[in-house]
């Protein structure tokens, strides 16, 4: 995963918990705006989220944060 992708989760889990605290669930569709303006970026998540690491359609974000501060 890109070094940019891999920031932008963090920020956006961290907004996320902050927001509505540790039990806040999230898909990796939270990390983009509506309009599909990466379409690579967002392959990129997708594939990360779905066939690398077999995740449901909405995680922790406390979860997902790990995961990518740990690079799995």
């Amino acid at each position: 995963m890109r070094d940019s992708l891999r920031q932008k989760i963090i920020e956006i889990c961290d907004k996320k918990i902050t927001q509505k605290g540790p039990n806040v669930g999230l898909s990796f569709y939270a990390f983009f705006a509506n309009r599909n303006d990466d379409p690579d970026l967002l392959m990129e998540a997708a594939n990360w989220w779905i066939k690398t690491h077999q995740l449901d359609h909405f995680e922790k974000a406390t979860k997902i944060r790990d995961m990518v501060h740990g690079g799995k």
